[in-house]
């Protein structure tokens, strides 16, 4: 803090200078080295795919490394271990039978199912005997299935009221209405519930009638119900 009586003083620095002083600011603020990081391929898994977590970076002065089904490194918990001046692989507890790992350091997986969802760690050790890991969360989805309609009635009279339903199976999934082969533009006399699985039509009119299919999807399929035919009666 300056003195109540002083006034801070300050000196022209030449711009050579200043680009000295913010280079070595640079030079001693980077990172040693780059952390570790981990995708999948693809990014969004289907049960029955052939997936790969694929490390993006890897040094090269590495020793060993070890993937391991979870977020902590437990020895119960490991999938498989390489060694690289050995060459040799080796199975651990959580070793299902279609995982393998690769020089790289890739972990890949055959025929991935829905109990493979969850957090992969990735362990390394270099030659100098540091220890580095990352994490990833796998999410594995299935191909969702044809959805159904329930209808409270298909023959409607003019100003009733009609609910449509799509019911499925698969849970995750998205809803949408699809009317004479065009996505529902829904009116002031149209509701749709929270989840969009439910569709509530009154005073039903006339422009109502037609052909209504329900469509479920989540990030890797999508499947649509049969037509139901909706038919408004005059009054």
């Amino acid at each position: 803090m300056w003195p109540p009586s002083a006034r801070p003083h300050r000196e022209c620095i030449p711009w050579q200078g200043l680009l000295l002083t913010a280079s070595l600011l640079t030079f001693w603020n980077a990172p040693t080295t780059a952390r570790l990081f981990i995708v999948s391929v693809p990014f969004e898994a289907a049960e029955g795919e052939n997936v790969h977590l694929s490390v993006v970076y890897l040094p090269k002065n590495f020793y060993s490394y070890g993937w391991y089904k979870g977020k902590t490194v437990e020895p119960k918990q490991l999938i498989a271990a390489y060694v690289i001046d050995t060459h040799v692989r080796t199975p651990g507890p959580a070793y299902s039978g279609r995982e393998t790992i690769s020089l790289s350091g890739d972990l890949h997986f055959q025929n991935i199912t829905l109990e493979d969802t969850g957090y992969y760690t990735l362990q390394v050790t270099y030659r100098n005997s540091q220890i580095d890991q990352a994490s990833h969360h796998l999410r594995v989805y299935e191909s969702v299935a044809q959805p159904s309609i329930q209808a409270s009635s298909t023959a409607v009279t003019e100003k009733g009221s009609v609910v449509l339903t799509c019911l499925t199976n698969n849970a995750g999934t998205s809803f949408q209405w699809i009317f004479n082969n065009q996505s529902l533009q829904v009116t002031k006399r149209m509701k749709l519930s929270w989840f969009n699985h439910v569709l509530t039509i009154g005073p039903i009119r006339q422009e109502d009638s037609g052909e209504y299919q329900c469509e479920v999807s989540n990030p890797v399929s999508s499947n649509r119900s049969d037509r139901l035919k909706l038919t408004v009666k005059c009054e």
